[in-house]
C-alpha cells in the first residue's frame, strides 16, 4: 500500500435541483463564501486557479486546479490537481426527488513534504480531517442553497 495515496468518496443529499447545485459548484472562486475550510481560491484564467484549504489539523494545503470536464447536461465537474496534492476530483450530480444527489470522488497522492513524512502514523488523522472538511462543505453548500434559492 502506498501510504501517500488517498481515494475519497462522499455523497451529499441536497434540497435543490441539480442545475442550481451545478451553478454553485462550477464557480470555484466562490467556494470560500460557503465552504469554511476552503480559505482562498485565486483564478488564473477561466479553467485554472489556485486553492488554499485547511480543516481541523494545523496545516494548509495549496493546489492548482485545472478544469478537465465541465458537462452541465451530465452534471459532471472534474478538475486535475497539482501542488501539495496531485490527482483529480470530480462532482457527479443526479436528480433525487426534488433535490440532488451530489457524488464527490477524489484520488490524490500527497506531495506535501510534511504529510509524506507523517504518511503512516498520520493517515487516520488525515482521513478524519478530510471527513470533517467534507462535512463542513456539505453544511455550507446546503445553507448557501437555502439562502439563494433558484428562480422559479
Amino acid at each position: 500500500m502506498d501510504w501517500c495515496r488517498y481515494r475519497f468518496r462522499s455523497i451529499w443529499l441536497l434540497a435543490a435541483p441539480p442545475d442550481a447545485v451545478y451553478a454553485v459548484l462550477e464557480r470555484g472562486e466562490e467556494y470560500p463564501r460557503w465552504w469554511p475550510q476552503v480559505r482562498e481560491v485565486v483564478p488564473a484564467d477561466d479553467g485554472t486557479g489556485t486553492a488554499r484549504f485547511r480543516s481541523l489539523l494545523p496545516y494548509e494545503l495549496v493546489v492548482t486546479a485545472e478544469a478537465l470536464r465541465r458537462d452541465p447536461a451530465a452534471g459532471v465537474l472534474e478538475v486535475g490537481m497539482s501542488g501539495d496534492l496531485d490527482g483529480w476530483a470530480r462532482w457527479t450530480l443526479t436528480a433525487q426527488g426534488a433535490g440532488t444527489r451530489a457524488l464527490y470522488e477524489q484520488e490524490v497522492e500527497v506531495r506535501s513534504p510534511l504529510m509524506r513524512v507523517l504518511g503512516i502514523p498520520g493517515r487516520p488523522l488525515f482521513r478524519a480531517n478530510h471527513a470533517l472538511m467534507m462535512r463542513g462543505g456539505r453544511r455550507g453548500l446546503a445553507a448557501h442553497l437555502r439562502a439563494s434559492p433558484p428562480p422559479v
